[in-house]
């Protein structure tokens, strides 16, 4: 009888120390995928300010040109400073989600928007011959092929990290020490797209 009582009392103590050993390897998986994301965020932000950068530069080198689109100038750099208070809030703390998918959606926004202005930079030759635009351009196409480049393993980090998350059984040791879902870096409803169109009409 007290031998089955020691080894009753043996399994209940490996199993709790089973436990313990196991919620703690969960536990530092999850800090080490949860700062994975949070750097490759930190990734994003650095190729985004530089394109936030670039374009009152592109702005102010075009105006010149461009007199009978000042709305539309005006357009992208209040969308460029929406964009600017949004990705800030969102790499101040890429565990929040909200934060995430403003920062996302502000940017599409402004992206939509420098579409457009592309389109009207088509229209003016003496535009698309000037020196300082086209070095501006360039560099903007360079910096949104780096900001595609750091989303995709932002992205890549965080289905990762949700993954590991949602599975059992790291999802109880989730919950319980307050590891969230983690937001992709994207649109994911299309009418945002849509709603970014704007009337370019000249006059």
């Amino acid at each position: 009888m007290t031998q089955l009582l020691f080894i009753s009392v043996g399994l209940v103590v490996g199993t709790v120390v089973l436990a313990g050993v196991l919620g703690i390897v969960f536990y530092n998986r999850l800090v080490t995928l949860r700062e994975r994301f949070r750097n490759a965020f930190a990734q994003i932000d650095v190729q985004l300010k530089r394109r936030h950068d670039l374009i009152p530069n592109l702005v102010e080198a075009t105006k010149g040109y461009l007199a009978h689109e000042r709305e539309t100038l005006e357009k992208v750099i209040a969308a460029r400073n929406a964009a600017v208070t949004a990705v800030d809030k969102a790499a101040a703390d890429p565990t929040d989600k909200a934060a995430v998918r403003q920062a996302a959606s502000a940017e599409n926004s402004l992206v939509a928007l420098l579409g457009q202005f592309r389109i009207i930079q088509e229209d003016y030759p003496d535009l698309k011959g000037d020196a300082t635009v086209r070095q501006l351009m360039e560099e903007l196409t360079s910096t949104e092929n780096r900001i595609a480049f750091a989303r995709q393993h932002y992205n890549d980090a965080t289905m990762t990290y949700n993954a590991y998350r949602q599975s059992v059984p790291q999802v109880f040791v989730a919950n319980a020490a307050g590891f969230g879902p983690a937001e992709l870096f994207e649109v994911n409803d299309p009418s945002e797209r849509e709603a970014v169109a704007v009337d370019l009409g000249r006059g």
